[in-house]
């Protein structure tokens, strides 16, 4: 009888021991999803990210990937984007005052309403995009591309437009 019991209770031991391994591995070791603020700062990778609306002011960017990602109403004054990857970026209403986008990839990007006001985009690539409304006052255009890009309302005054490559495809002298 002692060997019946004695079994049993092991039997039942070892299949409470593994249920309790079971959800242990499934809920307790499940590994947080890493937030896209902390993930972009560690490696400037954040590709299709959602930073609507958070700030960025005075970081260094340079070289990021941030292809198709949610940056509406995102504050980056004065950030370095220097070279970096924006293509189809959101950045509707986005603060860029003073920022420098030197030689970077904006091609289909909407800036749609942002404020780029002594901003730099000194050959910045920004074919196909939309700059409704910006406001460009005082930015570095100089050897941009614009062609194909959507100006309608925007701001221009004072801009510096050398070389630059216009939506109608001509350069500007």
């Amino acid at each position: 009888m002692i060997n019946k019991n004695s079994a049993m209770f092991t039997r039942t031991t070892g299949t409470i021991s593994l249920l309790l391994l079971t959800i242990f591995v499934t809920f307790g070791c499940q590994k947080k999803a890493a937030d896209p603020l902390e993930t972009l700062q560690k490696t400037k990778q954040c590709p299709e990210c959602d930073l609507t609306n958070t700030k960025l002011s005075d970081m260094d960017l340079t070289s990021a990937n941030l292809n198709n990602a949610k940056l509406e109403g995102a504050v980056l004054e004065n950030v370095k984007l220097n070279e970096a990857l924006l293509d189809s970026v959101n950045l509707k209403g986005a603060n860029l005052k003073g920022a420098s986008l030197e030689k970077a990839g904006l091609s289909a990007a909407d800036l749609t309403k942002a404020d780029l006001s002594n901003a730099n985009l000194k050959g910045a690539f920004l074919r196909g995009a939309k700059l409704n409304n910006a406001n460009l006052s005082n930015a570095d255009l100089s050897e941009t591309d614009l062609n194909s890009a959507d100006l309608t309302g925007a701001n221009l005054k004072g801009a510096n437009l050398k070389g630059a490559i216009m939506p109608d495809g001509t350069i500007k002298n």
